[in-house]
């Protein structure tokens, strides 16, 4: 529960900066989190709020690129500025070297050969990679890497 003690800790330092910014992404965030746990009547571990952050992040990029397209400058930028706040309790990213050093692990460790086994290389990287990459740059690296 580290990660939720983290978003609750910087509420209150947001609260206390005034800055509305960040206050009301991770009330955003905060009130995700919390609808997820009364949904399933669980509580969530610190994966699942990894899970539910990088959705966030997913969702204001397509939200900031539509608002590009549509000429709203001024929406655009809320939602970037809202991309900030919820990366920075993201875990660092990976980099390029990094992930194909992961997918060639994968790969030799489920024994993947083909397409056939795209689901075993995702299923076992899913996991390990979780908030720190693109899913679907990484489909897209692993279908490459199945296919040479």
């Amino acid at each position: 529960m580290a990660l939720i003690d983290d978003l609750k800790n910087a509420q209150k330092d947001a609260m206390r900066a005034k800055d509305k910014v960040k206050l009301g992404t991770i009330r955003m965030a905060l009130a995700a989190i919390k609808q997820k746990e009364i949904d399933e009547q669980i509580s969530l571990t610190d994966d699942a709020v990894l899970a539910i952050l990088t959705k966030m992040v997913k969702q204001r990029a397509d939200a900031a690129a539509q608002y590009d397209q549509a000429g709203r400058d001024d929406l655009a930028s809320t939602e970037r500025a809202e991309i900030v706040v919820i990366e920075s309790f993201l875990p660092q990213p990976l980099s390029d070297d990094e992930l194909s050093e992961l997918i060639e692990d994968a790969m030799t460790s489920t024994g993947a050969t083909g397409m056939q086994d795209m689901g075993k290389v995702m299923g076992y990287l899913k996991p390990k990679v979780q908030g720190r990459t693109d899913m679907g740059a990484l489909s897209g690296k692993i279908k490459a890497r199945l296919n040479a």
